[in-house]
This record gives structure tokens, sequence and C-alpha cells, in this order.
């Protein structure tokens, strides 16, 4: 294949493709929007219906086809099999009815797509790697295919949303992912690449099954999983030097440990950790003008101990040190419950990257206590009396009415995010939370809840989910060329988000804005993030004005391009 930009044809893009190949191409395939002319020069007379039909047309009838089908698993197939037919087709669609289409692209279709995915694979999209690849990887990448990567999600597929080992089949996120990036963040998807690496899994119904695509074998862990991931890192960084590489649903003994290990060494950064982390922090600077309260003087209890829960409660504790307390005394405002009860220096086997918010025995020793000796969530909520309740446990409904009501008898406005998703795994249903908060909760939610009505007031929750984050992020690091990520970035991506809260202008709206305007906030949250990497030297020393240039030429949109045919003569 041969693509150019010829001088004689301006605006229109070169290919050598023809015919069928032209059309099994996603990238470049128009389907019936094929004009006449291109038709009579790619050999493509005869393959198509006669009438040619606008992109407009095109996204008629598909939305058609996709609103008639059962079921939202359904409707998860059909946009994957639109994605491996017709890639700017597939993100006209998502872009124009983003607030539709993105729980079908995502979460929660995603995750049943993740545990089905052995049975609706189709077509090759990215690339699996597993352990008989190590000492191939620089001929795997040395594809031309993959000249153009820019952005790369990888998942080993061990910790899949709130669902587990999903091996293999956790190819569904880095693909999702990746499509959120191109539709919200503006990324072409010719520059995408996801990744599994396959060391294995110990799902005991995947290995059962005859079926699964996957290593029909336990996982690979210790010295041979670290030297599997070196060599794909080395391999990465020797084909593609200014890459961006999001390290995405690795369980919590490897996503911790990896960035701390690549953070400095590539550009990367950890979804899980970091935009889980960026998109709370955010909605809680947003729920602070709600209740008129400092930021500072929050008590913050987060369920679960994983790196997803450590890492919001170091993104808040960083933003309340920036407000100006220490951060000994920004710690101690933090109360972490694993699955063991409250994290304290009494705790056995803590992973290293919780122990920075231990509660020292000795504080909590007078606390009353349902069963002496273990001091459960709803102890820790009736001593703390907290202000913030985080949910990232991935256990369904332990936000019981005995909790979150005890939680209310003490604060007038409690802000209670109950994160995980699937909508299956959720904590507490939003529209109890409200219930049993008398209508003063401020709720957001890691999936997407239908608005609720009590007593009169209709409760519109926020879908506090990484989407608003990571792909203004991403944007950012690519256009300015940002030469790391930090969680200074971050923090910056939280705040621009806050600010476009719309709860700040508009009584009982949503603490984030609708989904619609994705793209809008991923640009906004992009020169934000820029410009942070500015400030910490990770960049040049653009201008204001040349951060917005980079980031609007930046900026892809799914529109069909004139094509002109570059190859040999043909009859």
């Amino acid at each position: 294949m041969v693509l150019t930009h010829s001088a004689d044809t301006v605006g229109s893009l070169g290919l050598s493709l023809r015919g069928y190949d032209l059309l099994d191409n996603p990238l470049y395939n128009k389907g019936t929007a094929f004009t006449q002319e291109e038709r009579d020069a790619f050999g493509l007379n005869g393959l198509l219906p006669p009438h040619v039909f606008s992109i407009d047309e095109q996204i008629k009838r598909r939305m058609d086809a996709l609103r008639a089908l059962p079921t939202d698993f359904d409707r998860h197939v059909f946009m994957r099999e639109l994605q491996d037919t017709n890639e700017t087709l597939y993100y006209a669609l998502l872009t124009r009815n983003i607030e539709e289409l993105l729980p079908i692209i995502y979460t929660p279709s995603v995750g049943l797509g993740c545990q089905r995915f052995s049975r609706i694979y189709k077509r090759p999209r990215g690339l699996f790697l597993s352990l008989q690849h190590q000492d191939r990887f620089d001929e795997i990448f040395a594809n031309p295919r993959f000249d153009s990567v820019e952005c790369i999600v990888v998942t080993d597929g061990e910790r899949i949303l709130g669902l587990g080992d999903l091996g293999a089949g956790g190819m569904g996120i880095p693909i999702g992912k990746l499509a959120i990036y191109s539709a919200a963040g503006g990324i072409n998807p010719a520059t995408t690449l996801p990744i599994t690496l396959d060391v294995g899994t110990n799902n005991d119904a995947l290995l059962d099954d005859p079926l699964y695509i996957g290593l029909h074998q336990r996982r690979t862990t210790g010295q041979v999983y670290d030297d599997f991931i070196e060599a794909f890192i080395q391999a990465v960084m020797k084909r593609w030097p200014n890459v961006l590489l999001q390290w995405e649903d690795f369980h919590k003994t490897n996503a911790s440990r990896l960035l701390e290990r690549y953070r400095d060494r590539l550009c990367c950064f950890n979804d899980d950790i970091q935009g889980t982390a960026s998109v709370t922090t955010g909605a809680l600077m947003a729920a602070m003008q709600i209740t008129g309260e400092a930021l500072v003087d929050q008590r913050v209890v987060v369920l679960g101990g994983g790196s997803a829960g450590i890492g919001i409660a170091d993104l808040i504790k960083r933003a309340m040190v920036e407000a100006g307390l220490s951060d000994s005394d920004a710690a101690r405002r933090f109360y972490i419950v694993g699955r063991h009860g409250l994290v304290t220096d009494a705790t056995e086997n803590l992973e290293p990257f919780q122990k920075a918010f231990v509660q020292d025995r000795r504080r909590v020793a007078d606390w009353q206590l349902d069963q002496a000796g273990q001091i459960a969530l709803l102890d820790v909520v009736r001593n703390v009396k907290p202000t913030v309740l985080v949910g990232v446990s991935g256990q369904a409904g332990v936000f019981t009415e005995t909790i979150i009501r005890e939680m209310a008898r003490h604060v007038v406005r409690p802000i209670i995010f109950p994160l995980s998703n699937p909508t299956a795994c959720v904590e507490a249903q939003p529209a109890s939370v409200i219930e049993w908060t008398d209508g003063r909760a401020i709720v957001g939610t890691g999936s997407p809840f239908a608005p609720f009505e009590y007593q009169g007031e209709t409760h519109t929750f926020a879908q506090t989910n990484n989407s608003y984050i990571f792909p203004g992020v991403g944007l950012a690091t690519l256009a300015v060329k940002a030469r790391r990520v930090s969680d200074g970035m971050f923090l910056a991506a939280a705040r621009a988000l806050a600010a476009l809260s719309p709860a700040r202008t508009q009584a009982g709206a949503a603490l984030l804005p609708p989904l619609n305007e994705m793209p809008r906030v991923s640009r906004d949250i992009a020169v934000a993030v820029a410009r942070q990497a500015r400030a910490e030297g990770l960049t040049d020393d653009l201008s204001d004005a040349q951060i917005d240039a980079l980031i609007d030429a930046k900026f892809w949109r799914p529109e069909y391009s004139t094509y002109h045919y570059v190859g040999e003569a043909h009859r």
C-alpha cells in the first residue's frame, strides 16, 4: 500500500489499494460513500450497490440497524464489527451519538464483551503477545503497518474492570479505550495500537474452555513475568521512542510497581491509578463548589485498598498539600478500608504503595466497634463521620442502607462515589443513596445510571469515569511532545474538569459535563495538561497560543478523505 499527498491533487489521499483489498481495509474503506470517480479509479464498480450515499445517510442507516437490536451486548458486537469494517463511519457514529453509544462500546457493555471475547472474535485488531514471542518483539513490531503508531494501550488481562482475570479476553479493554481516545480526544485511530500481553490465566472456566483464544496455562509470575515485561518495554522504546503507553487493568500487585519502574523511562501512565484518581478528584472539587466547603477540611473514606483506591487518595492528598496542609496532616484525613478492614500500621502483608495511608493504631484504639479486633466499614463511618465515601471495591451492595444512613446522620451534604464497574459491581445503587440520605447526597458513579426523581427533585448522576480524563491527557501529551506524564498533569486535568462542572451554575445539575460534550472537555483538559507539562519542564517552552494551535492541529475528526490512485496503470 502507498500513501501520498500529491501536489496536483490538493487535499486528496493517494492509495495503491484496489478492489476488495481497499474494501477490506477498515481505515480507508468508505463503503457506499465511494464516489463514482473513486469507483472507476479503484476498480470498485460492481462491488458496491450503485447509489452513492453521504456519510450522514450512512450514519442514519447504521443507527437504525443498531437501535433495532434486542440487547446492549448485540449492539456492542455490532459496533465492533463496524469498527473492523469502516473505521471512519464507526467514529462518525460514535462522536455524533456519544452519550448513547459510549455505554455500548465501553462500560458497562465491554465487560460482557471481554467475558465472551473468545466467542465473538472474528478479525485481528491489535497485537496478542504471548510468552513465546519474547525473542521476536522486534520482528513483530517491524511490520510497516505499525509505522505511524503513537499511542498504545496494553493489558495483561488479570484484573478486567471488577470482573477479575479474563486472560486474552481482556483485549476488549485496550480496543475500547483507544476508541474513546479517538472519539473524545481526537487521536487518529491509524496511530493507535491495542496490545494484550498473554502470560496465561488463572480463570479455570477459561482454561477448561476449548474455544478460549489465549494461552491454556496458569499465569506466569515472578522473575519470568518481569523479564517478559522488560523485553516488551525495551522493544517498544526501540520501535517507538516517543510513544505514549497506557497501562490498563493490571492486578494491584503489578500495577503500581510497573508504573514506578517505567514512568521515568518512557512516556507512560496507568489509567486505573492515575486516570481514576484524576476524575474522582475533579468530581470532588466540583462537589466542593456545591457544599461551599474547603477540600482541606474533608474526611475521606475509601473502600478498596488496591492501586485505584490508593491512587485516588494520593492525588486528593496532593491537592490538599498544595492547598496548605502538610503531607502528614493530609494523609491522616484518609481512611483506607481493605478486605480485612481499616488499614493501620498493624495490618499485615501491606503492599508498598499502601503504606503512605496507614492509620496509627493508637488513633483508633478508643473507637467503639461492633466486633472487637476488627474495624469494618460501618465502624469507620461511625467513628470518622466522613464527608466523602469512595467505593472502588468491585463488591456490589457493600454501601448498605445502614452505612449510608449513618454517614448522613453527621453530614449535611454527604459526597458518595460508588465507582466500581460494570454496573453489576457497583457498591450501591445511586437512587437508593438518594433515598437513604433524604435527597441530600451528592453522588457520582463509575457507570451510567438514569436520573432519579425524589420528592419532586430530579437527581442527575455524574458518570465519574476515566473517559473524561485520559483522552485529554493523551491529546496534550502527543500534541506538545511531552517527555513524561506526571501526577501534576493529572491534577491539572482534575482542576480543568471541575471548572467545567454544570453544578457550578445550575442547581441540581450533574457534577460533570454531559458525555456528548466530551470532545470539548478533552480539548480544555488538554490545554490545562499541556500548560502543566510546560511548567514542569516536560515539554518545550511553548507559548499559550502555540499550545492551543498544536492541540487543534492534532485533533482528528472522522471525515472521509478524497482518494486518488497511485499504483501501477491498470486495465
